[in-house]
């Protein structure tokens, strides 16, 4: 058996929504043994990390909540990324969870020990690098999907004199103003960023391959007597939060079956496009060539009046390479600049944590998903990895609605795992190859009626052409599917 420093229940990966979620579940049943490792330096992923200007949330405030942590007192229908990550902390507080955190802590290498039945986790401190080794039953992975930057393979790009760095690692020390800036990339980050910025620069040019279908934010702040009812009546929070879900759940008939049926959607998005940008060349270059869906729809009132300003240019010819002050494009346009902004997303499909993931035999679950393709039972299992459960796993993600409402379904799973495991007297569960397959061929079998793969490139998709980063059904039918453990798909043992 390996030697270890410490050992635990359940070690989860990550302090955003999933580890969260997961570590207030536990408590609930009553299992306080488990310890969270974060390499930031608070609870909050994704809204600790992106705080560029203009971050905001895409999903109502009300439906991008914990169900358990309603009460929160919301100044406006979409929350900003200020407030989410003050709500995050707030439940933190509130459920005591920094007593069981690890901050500034890294998952360097994770094993799972056949003879010891336990996996074997190495965490480093990233300030001073000391590493703990633990044997914990359960691992949890809630590392995120939006966690691991991609950076945009362009020659010369490590020549650049300047300031250069992805959204969501934001310098706020980079003075803008009055600056010659370059922004590579038009997707969600981007389109908040730009209109925040444009007003300040000195001069923006905006690197587009792609134009994304933009529609109306409908964002607006709660008068003093909405948020006074929404404090005082009881049940009103959770009313509104399942209005906000039904109405968002109406878009899956067109993404997943139909595209016809998001009509109305590409008609407002094309209408607001014609009030906003007046010049019809710059229009036409806005004008997106794909089917409305297939890549994420962009919520934005004030992009495209950003993207026609006179100290903007929308670049649409391609990046030939990156000098130490220019941008030079392949029709042989340079144009100076003083700082680059990196918006090209993150790694989705092969996120670098799943090189650190281990079986019994030591292949990595990236190894297993580049040659089989990216997959897990219900978004959490995998053969081969026993008592190891993804939140926002394989086939979980989203295009329309909150992932908070697919990450409680998958921890609710998770804990029907665990009371299972209990009542059997065992200490392990693994999927079966057979259930595992079944799962994966159904959603595969799915995925080829929706929008995600009618050609357009987006970080659903992987490099096997799949769309494996997202769920192509009902969120009601992924919470009716996880809503308990199947035993009968594992095989459990002690």
């Amino acid at each position: 058996m390996d030697t270890f420093d410490k050992e635990t229940n359940v070690l989860i990966v990550g302090g955003g929504f999933s580890g969260m979620a997961t570590a207030v579940a536990l408590q609930k049943e009553g299992i306080n043994d488990f310890h969270i490792i974060d390499r930031g330096h608070d609870f909050g992923g994704t809204w600790r990390d992106n705080s560029y200007p203009g971050a905001a949330c895409d999903v109502p405030s009300h439906l991008y909540s914990l169900s358990f942590a309603q009460d929160f007192d919301w100044s406006r229908s979409f929350g900003t990324q200020p407030e989410i990550y003050e709500y995050q902390r707030e439940v933190a507080r509130n459920h005591g969870l920094y007593s069981s955190a690890h901050f500034k802590t890294e998952m360097v290498d994770a094993r799972w020990d056949d003879d010891a039945a336990r996996w074997m986790v190495v965490t480093e401190i990233i300030d001073s690098g000391a590493r703990t080794t633990w044997a914990a039953k359960e691992l949890v992975l809630g590392v995120g999907a939006l966690c691991e930057p991609r950076m945009p393979d362009i020659q010369g790009i490590e020549t650049f004199a300047g300031e250069v760095f992805h959204s969501s690692r934001w310098n706020h020390e980079v003075d803008l103003r009055d600056k010659r800036v370059a922004i590579i990339g038009t997707g969600a980050s981007a389109i908040q960023i730009i209109p925040k910025i444009a007003p300040i620069v000195g001069r923006l040019d905006v690197y587009q391959r792609t134009a994304p279908y933009v529609i109306p934010r409908l964002d607006r702040n709660y008068t003093s007597i909405e948020r006074t009812a929404l404090r005082k009546i009881p049940g009103l929070r959770r009313v509104v939060r399942a209005q906000d879900w039904f109405f968002r759940e109406l878009q899956i008939p067109g993404l997943t079956r139909d595209s016809r049926f998001m009509a109305p959607i590409k008609f407002l998005s094309q209408g607001m496009l014609r009030m906003q940008v007046k010049d019809p060349e710059l229009r036409e270059k806005l004008t997106p060539k794909f089917t409305i869906g297939c890549k994420r729809m962009l919520i934005s009132n004030t992009y495209f009046p950003a993207i026609a300003r006179d100290n903007v240019e929308l670049v649409t010819s391609p990046i030939d390479r990156v000098g130490p002050h220019s941008i030079t494009t392949v029709d042989g346009t340079e144009r100076t600049i003083d700082v680059l902004i990196i918006c090209t997303g993150f790694h989705v499909t092969d996120s670098p944590a799943f090189d650190l993931v281990h079986d019994g035999s030591g292949q990595s679950l990236a190894t297993k998903w580049q040659r089989e393709g990216m997959s897990a039972y219900k978004g959490a299992t995998v053969p081969g990895f026993p008592n190891m459960t993804m939140i926002m796993g394989p086939a979980t993600g989203l295009g329309h609605s909150s992932m908070i409402y697919m990450i409680e379904s998958q921890v609710k799973y998770f804990v029907e795992m665990l009371k299972a495991k209990k009542r059997a007297g065992v200490n392990v569960a693994e999927v079966r190859e057979q259930a595992f397959n079944k799962w994966n061929d159904w959603v595969r079998e799915r995925v080829k009626t929706t929008v995600w793969i009618t050609g357009c490139g987006s970080w659903y998709r992987d490099a096997h052409g799949n769309a494996p980063a997202v769920w192509p059904s009902w969120t009601w039918l992924f919470r009716a599917k996880t809503r308990k453990f199947d035993d009968g798909a594992y095989v459990l043992s002690r």
